[in-house]
């Protein structure tokens, strides 16, 4: 029974667990293949902003969980 319900927790915890969570130099490599520079973090959490550079002009962006970049206006 103990086994059975440990297992159940692990799964349950890969479950909730994005298997493709980006680490912060994925996330900042991401952004500079996308075009940005001076890239700060501006907070944290499932969702990460962030201020940067692009095209010479200062830009909020986010990345969700899974890695897509969103401008933010």
């Amino acid at each position: 029974m103990l086994a059975r319900v440990i297992l159940c927790s692990l799964f349950l915890a890969c479950a909730f667990t994005p298997a493709n969570a980006l680490t912060q130099e994925e996330l900042l490599a991401r952004l500079e293949a996308a075009g940005y520079s001076q890239v700060r973090e501006n907070g944290s959490g499932k969702i990460k902003t962030f201020k940067a550079v692009k095209n010479g002009k200062e830009v909020s962006v986010i990345v969700d969980s899974r890695g897509q970049i969103k401008e933010l206006q």
